[in-house]
């Protein structure tokens, strides 16, 4: 399980175990907090195509997909 700080996510590098469409690698590019200052969902986008894709940020936590920075 990756160890995930919300506060720090923004511009964080990540990297896909089981690439799809050819995309590997991500950048986190926003992210979105509700009035309370809990982070809700964020915005992660592909390093290669420039796809973006809102995920919950509690699947990066997930070992067996993601792993912190780029390898």
């Amino acid at each position: 399980m990756n160890r995930i700080n919300p506060r720090k996510l923004l511009n964080s590098k990540w990297t896909a175990l089981e690439p799809k469409r050819m995309e590997k690698h991500f950048v986190i590019t926003g992210i979105e907090f509700d009035d309370a200052g809990t982070v809700l969902c964020c915005t992660i986008e592909a390093v290669l195509s420039r796809r973006s894709i809102a995920i919950a940020w509690q699947d990066l936590k997930d070992a067996g997909r993601w792993a912190q920075g780029w390898k």
